[in-house]
């Protein structure tokens, strides 16, 4: 089974609410279609239900999906009232703030943040920050994530690695490389994937000596530090750097640049030193390889929320939105237990 074969799988076995606020697309309007066919999750979609239905009937999609009107909907003055008070001390009025939440993606965002959904996908119509910039306004980051960051499941075979930061922070200093590193070993517990953590660079263990080389040292030292805070003492996670890219992935490699580690030769997690050579990696190992590559996905946000590109197809949008679900049966799962151990004590 492949990676996404895999994670739609998982997606079915508790499928929640995924909200799609570009209703009036036609490739969001396909993939909501697919989505509940395929029993992924149930699909409430954002925007004017005349236009909806209109844009529905003239591309032949029989949509049976709920269409949530952003401008009428019955909890519009209670989603104003919460965006006015999250962002009155940055100026904005009660009127540009109920103008916002009239907004598909502002008013999709606030859905999550009120229980209303379980994670949301835009991004075929919108920038990145149009998506990315309401959902860290009104989500916030995860507990103890200072940032969000992204990551591609990239795909050969059998064999899925994660390449992390690949699509959005452009370039990290070692603290915010710590922080990829950390956020990107839970996105590969989340999916079954072995959280073994190469930080890369040009140099094997003091092969070469220069800032970038110091950059991913120091990042390896404080992702280190941090690793039993953030995951426990009987975490599966490993860290190791600075690695090559050979020593990171190969044995034989390995055991002459790198012997003793924990993690060359074997690494599942790629985290790159800045966006230059993680964008790169993935696009030729797609590209050149023959990969699956499947992403940016974020990761850090509260909730899940996931941009894709414009030049996404109807299929692209339900595979992210698969992904998109096993992060909210997560969340959900972890809040579970920590209603739970609430109970308990």
């Amino acid at each position: 089974m492949g990676f996404l074969d895999d994670v739609c799988a998982r997606a079915k076995t508790m499928p929640g609410n995924l909200i799609l606020p570009e209703a009036e697309d036609e490739r969001t309007l396909r993939a909501a279609v697919a989505i509940e066919e395929r029993g992924i999750a149930k699909v409430t979609l954002i925007g004017d239900p005349d236009a909806v239905a209109a844009k529905a009937k003239a591309a032949g999609v029989p949509l049976a999906c709920k269409v949530v009107d952003p401008a009428k909907a019955p909890h519009l003055d209670q989603f104003a009232s919460r965006y006015f008070e999250l962002r009155k001390a940055k100026g904005v009025s009660e009127d540009e703030a109920r103008k916002t939440m009239q907004s598909p993606i502002p008013h999709g965002i606030m859905m999550l943040d009120r229980g209303m959904g379980d994670g949301l996908v835009a991004g075929a119509c919108h920038s990145t920050a149009d998506t990315l910039r309401p959902a860290l306004q009104i989500l916030k980051t995860a507990p103890g994530v200072s940032f969000v960051s992204s990551v591609f499941f990239m795909s050969l075979g059998e064999t899925t690695y994660l390449f992390a930061d690949s699509g959005l922070v452009e370039d990290p200093n070692a603290e915010q490389l710590a922080e990829i590193a950390l956020c990107t070993a839970q996105t590969a517990l989340e999916f079954g994937i072995p959280p073994l953590v190469a930080m890369l660079s040009y140099s094997t263990k003091g092969s070469a000596k220069s800032h970038l080389t110091e950059k991913v040292i120091t990042a390896t030292r404080i992702a280190l530090e941090r690793l039993e805070e953030r995951f426990g003492p009987e975490s599966p996670v490993r860290i190791d750097g600075e690695l090559q890219g050979d020593a990171a992935l190969v044995e034989g490699v390995a055991v002459r640049k790198a012997p003793g580690s924990p993690v060359a030769g074997k690494a599942r997690v790629l985290i790159f030193p800045n966006l230059d050579s993680g964008n790169i990696a993935y696009k030729l190992v797609e590209r050149l390889g023959g990969a699956g590559a499947y992403g940016p996905i974020v990761q850090g946000c509260r909730l899940p929320v996931n941009d894709l590109s414009r030049g996404c197809s109807w299929e692209d949008i339900v595979g992210v939105a698969a992904v998109t679900v096993v992060q909210g049966q997560t969340r959900r799962a972890s809040k579970n237990v920590s209603s739970v151990a609430s109970e308990a004590k």
